[in-house]
């Protein structure tokens, strides 16, 4: 018999404890081990654990942080954080416990993106897998993300003992949501996590321009990104509850918040082709002009501070969920600031499919970065380039 496992939000866990703010941000706060499993129900060999730390939010106020941790049998190549497209703000979508057999979060990405981190750990890497949006869900929000995934890094430093920091390669991977969650730490990591030996980025199509986005998804297949985008923002920006209030009917407020208590995919499926246009007061240009929201959505958007590593950014050309024009100018933004970016762009490269076909590209740069002698030389491209492919311890759990 398969015994449940409880969300993040009823889980004792992730619940904050004395001494948090005195704590230094990626202290060790708690372990327990976890059993990994393929759709809650087939349990994967491998070797789990969950780990509590302390990290910082958007405000700068101290809060529980989790990441699960896979070690592989021999000594680690290095550390590598996995960034998982939650794109949800239900806790059942968060990988702490999606990836966890007995949890029930059909329809979860976290759950298609295992095979990957698994091959991760197969070629040597120490796999964190931060819950990056954290304990309330913030979708969307800009730079805690970074925290979270750094503080993650610095936890797995001190759960694998080692004493220098400095000395471990760490790669940094994900994909939409996470490619987002991604670039946001390869942005924070030269001023939050200096000691950090950051030596390569992985971004697969990461959203460029989330206000584009936003605009663009609308009314669309996968019109259900936009709503649940809203409900993660609101959470991490207050401000916009009364934006909200000025510019969109109750109803559709109900609707907003219903997607608060589903899986990804479950809020894609019953939003196909709904549109916010009909269930506005003044119109959608007028609620993206509104200027509260448009600094929020200005804030949210990336590439205003140079990746303190080399980024290498995957990108479909007919993406249909992520732009491949907002993913560009990402990279070029970079460029600008002296950012040291790789951009590969794959025609016909469909956007979950993009994620599996890039995956081993991905993986062998991350190894290369990984090594002392590229991590010296700086072996990377040093322009943006198109590549075209045919296919302590403050309490204890």
């Amino acid at each position: 018999m398969t015994i449940p496992a409880l969300t993040p939000d009823r889980d004792p866990f992730h619940t904050a404890c004395d001494g948090l703010a005195d704590a230094l941000p990626g202290a060790v706060l708690g372990t327990r081990e976890v059993t990994l499993a393929a759709a809650s129900r087939i349990r994967m060999r491998a070797r789990a654990r969950q780990l509590r730390y302390r990290t910082t939010d958007l405000r700068g106020r101290a809060e529980v942080g989790v990441t699960t941790v896979v070690t592989p049998a021999a000594p680690a190549r290095g550390i590598l954080s996995y960034q998982c497209a939650i794109d949800a703000v239900s806790s059942r979508c968060f990988p702490s416990y999606a990836l966890r057999h007995g949890s029930r979060a059909d329809g979860a990405l976290a759950r298609i993106e295992l095979p990957l981190i698994l091959a991760a750990v197969r070629r040597g890497w120490a796999v964190s897998i931060p819950d990056h949006e954290g304990p309330r869900g913030h979708f969307g929000a800009a730079r805690e993300p970074g925290y979270r995934v750094l503080d993650g890094v610095r936890a797995t430093h001190e759960h694998l003992r080692i004493a220098s920091r400095g000395d471990t390669p760490v790669g940094l991977w994900g994909y939409s949501g996470g490619g987002l969650a991604t670039v946001w730490a390869a942005e924070e990591a030269g001023t939050y996590a200096p000691e950090l030996h950051v030596v390569g980025t992985v971004a697969g199509a990461p959203v460029g321009d989330p206000g584009a986005a936003f605009r663009r998804l609308n009314g669309g297949r996968f019109a259900g990104f936009p709503l649940v985008f809203i409900a993660g923002l609101c959470r991490a920006y207050p401000e916009l509850h009364d934006v909200l209030d000025r510019h969109v009917a109750p109803r559709f407020r109900d609707r907003i918040a219903d997607t608060e208590q589903r899986t990804t995919l479950d809020v894609l499926a019953r939003l196909t082709f709904r549109s916010i246009d009909g269930h506005l007061n003044h119109g959608l240009d007028a609620l993206l002009d509104d200027p509260v929201l448009t600094r929020v959505i200005d804030d949210i958007r990336p590439g205003r501070r140079k990746p303190h590593a080399p980024v290498l950014i995957q990108q479909g050309e007919r993406d249909e969920v992520i732009a491949a024009a907002d993913v560009r100018a990402l990279a070029e933004r970079y460029r600008a600031l002296g950012g040291d970016v790789t951009y590969r762009e794959f025609a016909r490269g469909w956007h979950l499919p993009l994620q599996f076909a890039g995956a081993p590209g991905a993986l062998r740069w991350l190894d290369a970065r990984a090594t002392t002698a590229a991590a010296e030389s700086g072996s990377s491209d040093q322009s943006a380039t198109r590549t075209v492919s045919i296919s302590s311890n403050a309490c204890r759990a």
